[in-house]
């Protein structure tokens, strides 16, 4: 039928209309509904499980969301409906106050327009982890097979399909409520900073404007209406994918800009004169604001192992102890799940809190940082100046290369025999937790790993001065491609 569907860092993903169809769709979501029924204890009265399916504002996504809850109708789940695009973080709020059996979103988050993909949330609330979707993938080869064999559709009875359309459900308000107790609104009342808002054409429309307005802000919203292109471009609140929201605060009297992606899981700020911050600069100056203004001591903070190290020298003043994950918002948000950790962050511009959902959540870090600009009455430069004058500086890259023969080639031999020098540094450790981490001296770092997503292998840099990060990614290049 087609070439085996797998699941990436974050779900299935695949271009609209060639391997994006609504055939797998209905296949993708008969596996989760195999998976659910057969992991998930059905309702005392006998009835049975519960799964949501939210969608985001891609091309034709709400289509392929009543596709998807029709076929777990059909193989014996109960469906909910989202009524309109949800943010991730929405749906996966949905799911723990429900205490349903998990959700499925049509989204493909940053990716380019097109395409789009399936994210499962199980039950606890964060993205699935590999052993869930080892478990998933191995039920759509089944169904596959199966539907390749006309004998064996005869031979399995179908599950019992669950009468009647999906119920269509508002995510909207308990989300709104849920940030309400988690961000400090009464401080950015009485600040009412000027902020640009940019959800980017995604599914934070309604969301992010209306929580900000509830605030008390003054604000100007880009892109608030669908555009399932997304103006052409990715939905990725990156530096070049922020253009027009730098230019709106430059040219404006607004202190932020605040940004999501296209399904609201991932951030992007933008500081009063402009300039894009970077998530490792974000990350840290929140985890510094928020154990100072929330009290959070003696406990722990989660982080990914290509994300900042400013992260361990914040926490050590405050005295928190520092988990090192995995690459992929699940294994932190599994941290969350289970109170080990109070504070989750990635350099993939990714955060949640002890309270909230195990799942990233890009409208909650943008209301925090508006919070904490609010407050501390400090822009966003100030409070990063400061913070490297008490912990030091840390300056971090990263780079791209595609997967060649010869590239793989040296990724191996990086793995298998890690050099003992790295521009200039002495290489003191090395960590295979994730790829290949080098841990040099003067606090320095680089990490080479295959991406989870994309044909690329990934290499992420860390150095003390800027000089030396240049230094440090020229040495990676050397590395990966030679010469």
């Amino acid at each position: 039928m087609m070439s085996a569907l797998r699941f990436g860092t974050s779900g299935w993903r695949a271009v609209t209309g060639d391997e994006f169809t609504t055939a797998n769709v209905r296949l993708v979501s008969r596996a989760i509904a195999e998976y659910v029924r057969a992991s998930v204890p059905h309702a005392p009265a006998g009835e049975p499980p519960t799964v949501l399916v939210g969608y985001d504002t891609r091309f034709l996504s709400e289509r392929f969301a009543r596709t998807a809850a029709d076929a777990l109708a059909a193989a014996g789940v109960r469906p909910l409906l989202c009524a309109e695009p949800t943010p991730t973080p929405a749906v996966a709020l949905q799911v723990l106050r429900r205490k349903i059996a998990g959700a499925v979103t049509i989204t493909a988050s940053h990716n380019p327009p097109e395409y789009n993909g399936v994210k499962f949330t199980p039950s606890w609330g964060g993205p699935a982890l590999p052993e869930t979707t080892r478990a998933i993938e191995a039920r759509i080869d089944a169904l596959v097979d199966a539907d390749a064999r006309e004998e064996s559709r005869r031979e399995v009875p179908p599950p019992p399909a669950v009468p009647g359309a999906a119920t269509l459900i508002d995510a909207r308000p308990e989300y709104l409520d849920q940030l309400a107790r988690l961000v400090d609104l009464d401080a950015v009342r009485r600040a009412r900073p000027s902020l640009v808002l940019d959800p980017l054409y995604g599914a934070t429309r309604g969301y992010l404007d209306a929580i900000a307005g509830r605030a008390g802000a003054r604000f100007t919203v880009l892109h608030a209406w669908r555009d399932a292109y997304f103006g052409g471009r990715s939905p990725d609140p990156s530096a070049d994918g922020l253009r027009e929201l730098r230019t709106a605060v430059a040219e404006g009297d607004a202190v932020l800009g605040l940004a999501t992606d296209g399904d609201g899981d991932r951030f992007g700020v933008v500081d009063e004169d402009g300039a894009f911050v970077s998530p490792n600069v974000v990350l840290p100056l929140l985890l510094d604001y928020l154990a100072r203004t929330r009290g959070w001591r003696g406990g722990a903070v989660a982080r990914s192992a290509a994300t900042t190290h400013l992260i361990d020298a914040v926490a050590a003043e405050h005295g928190l102890a520092v988990h090192e994950t995995p690459v992929g918002f699940k294994y932190i948000g599994e941290l969350l799940s289970r109170d080990t950790a109070v504070f989750g962050g990635e350099e993939s511009a990714g955060l949640s809190i002890a309270g909230h959902v195990p799942d990233k959540d890009g409208v909650l870090a943008c209301l925090l940082v508006a919070e904490m600009v609010s407050r501390t009455g400090a822009g966003l430069a100030e409070l990063t100046a400061a913070l490297f004058r008490r912990v030091g500086p840390r300056y971090s890259a990263r780079a791209d290369f595609a997967v060649t023969d010869a590239v793989a080639a040296r990724v191996a031999a990086l793995l298998a025999d890690p050099p003992a020098l790295v521009a200039g540094l002495r290489v003191r450790d090395v960590s295979r937790l994730d790829g290949c981490k080098l841990l040099l001296e003067n606090g320095a770092w680089l990490l080479v790993r295959p991406s989870g997503t994309e044909p690329v292998v990934r290499c992420y840099g860390e150095a003390p001065t800027p000089e030396l990060l240049d230094a440090l990614m020229a040495a990676a290049r050397r590395l990966l491609l030679g010469g």
